[in-house]
């Protein structure tokens, strides 16, 4: 446990940016138990220490001597810093490696005034296989994993690199080692984002094959590859496209369907009524990329409102702030999400034409 203790102050001269609005200084400081690792705490070369600088701002002075940190800023941001390194030392003690993400994600928790503990959140192990454990990264991954874990089916909806599928897939293993479930399912649609693959020579499976590539990709990531084939032999793992879901009750099973923003409403409906007793879905899909012909509708736009409220389902939303791949990605997926609003106006606007044009033609 951090101790701590605070001092306030008010300076002769006003300063500007986070002060309080009295102009009221406050200063904590902060002595780290002796069996703790200041190196753990604060990174090689202190880069922990320099992310937390950099997300706090120029109006927060940190300095460290020993085992005691001193930090000097606005009453609000001082208390915000101690509770932070409070729950880098749990994520340590819990045996969570500290990075400068880790840093980052868990003062942004803290800024959220959610009420959730970075601790809790960043420690859940929800698989542990070749060497390293998949853990949430964000309270909405947590969110969404413990949905999993509540309801039957599971919606996870947000952006690229939000780690829908991946926690799914993660979850979906698990159980199959607990042996909650006799086998795991993974489906998508198979429909082409742009490209043309059906002049391409080889057999069906050998067509189809690369819209399953990024199942497998996780797949390799979380069960021992040698195993893979012979599982998928025996069946236990089944990875095919969505049109061979039709017909079929599927019961003791895992099911993911993946890209699930490709499916027309029919498809979704076949899907979703395969449920068979002991069995658990989780449908994923980024509504903003759908690559259907023009004119189509989302299966998974549609069930939103078909689905609100029914027992036993939830629809859990991501958004950029979920985004675990390269920073940039965040920055793309708020830059698109930020063009597609200043579109609407426009789009209304045309539609509105077009409507009145008809009537004057009448």
């Amino acid at each position: 446990m951090v101790e701590s203790t605070h001092t306030r102050s008010t300076p002769a001269s006003p300063r500007t940016g986070r002060d309080d609005q009295d102009g009221s200084r406050s200063q904590i400081k902060i002595v780290v138990p002796d069996d703790h690792s200041m190196v753990s705490l604060l990174g090689s070369r202190d880069e922990l220490l320099h992310a937390i600088e950099g997300a706090v701002g120029d109006d927060l002075d940190i300095h460290v001597r020993g085992n005691e940190i001193t930090v000097t800023g606005p009453e609000a941001e001082t208390d915000l810093v101690s509770r932070l390194f409070t729950e880098m030392l749990e994520l340590l003690k819990g045996g969570t490696q500290l990075t400068p993400d880790a840093v980052e994600r868990s003062l942004a928790m803290l800024r959220g005034e959610t009420g959730a503990r970075p601790a809790e959140v960043l420690t859940l192990d929800v698989l542990s296989s070749r060497g390293r454990t998949i853990r949430p990264k964000t309270l909405n991954q947590r969110r969404y994993v413990d949905a999993i874990d509540k309801h039957t089916i599971v919606f996870g909806i947000g952006p690229a690199g939000t780690g829908k599928t991946y926690l799914a897939m993660a979850k979906a293993v698990r159980a199959l080692q607990d042996k909650q479930v006799n086998r795991i399912i993974l489906t998508r649609p198979a429909v082409e984002a742009g490209e043309r693959l059906g002049f391409l020579p080889g057999t069906l499976y050998e067509k189809i094959d690369p819209y399953l590539r990024p199942l497998y990709d996780a797949l390799h990531d979380m069960v021992d590859p040698d195993s893979i084939p012979r599982l998928m032999a025996a069946g236990t793992i089944e990875v095919a496209p969505l049109a061979y879901m039709r017909g079929r009750t599927l019961n003791d099973s895992f099911i993911i369907l993946d890209e699930a923003q490709n499916t027309s409403p029919e498809q979704m409906k076949m899907f979703l009524t395969r449920l068979g007793f002991g069995s658990k879905v989780v449908v994923t899909g980024d509504v903003t990329q759908v690559d259907l012909p023009s004119g189509h509708l989302s299966g998974l736009r549609v069930v939103q409102d078909i689905l609100d409220g029914v027992e036993d389902i939830h629809f859990c939303r991501l958004d950029s702030r979920d985004v675990v791949r390269h920073r940039l990605v965040t920055d793309i997926v708020d830059a698109y999400n930020r063009y597609d609003e200043s579109r609407v106006p426009q789009i209304k606007q045309g539609a509105a034409g077009r409507d009145g044009s008809r009537k004057r033609r009448r």
